[in-house]
């Protein structure tokens, strides 16, 4: 069992930075991998970026690439997802996710989710 808990979102301007968190509990989570997917307004969920439990492989969507980071650092039982170069489009609640697969991008593949964060761009 793992639960998250999502932080660090808020209002930012275009072209600007945030850095998002996800906490989570449970001795098992080095054994998860995590993802972070993100829902705008009357759009479905979707895809940002996944990083396996050894933090070595990971996996974006081709429309942050190059502008998002994923981390993650297991000592501390914490994800990262760095994003820079903010565009409006990424206005969305964002959403930490665990689960057992390899970086699917696929909601489905995730069974753990924290209540998500809202991130704000304007432009």
């Amino acid at each position: 069992q793992v639960q998250l808990v999502e932080s660090g979102g808020g209002l930012v301007q275009a072209g600007g930075s945030l850095r998002l968190s996800c906490a989570a509990s449970g001795r098992t989570f080095s054994r998860y991998t995590l993802g972070w997917f993100r829902q705008a307004p009357g759009k479905e969920r979707e895809f940002v970026a996944a990083i396996r439990w050894s933090g070595g492989s990971t996996n974006y969507a081709d429309s942050v690439k190059g502008r998002f980071t994923i981390s993650r650092d297991n000592a501390k039982n914490k994800a990262y997802l760095q994003m820079n170069s903010l565009k409006p489009e990424d206005t969305a609640v964002y959403y930490c996710a665990a689960g057992v697969t390899y970086y699917s991008s696929s909601s489905g593949s995730y069974a753990y989710w924290g209540q998500g964060t809202q991130v704000t761009v304007s432009s």
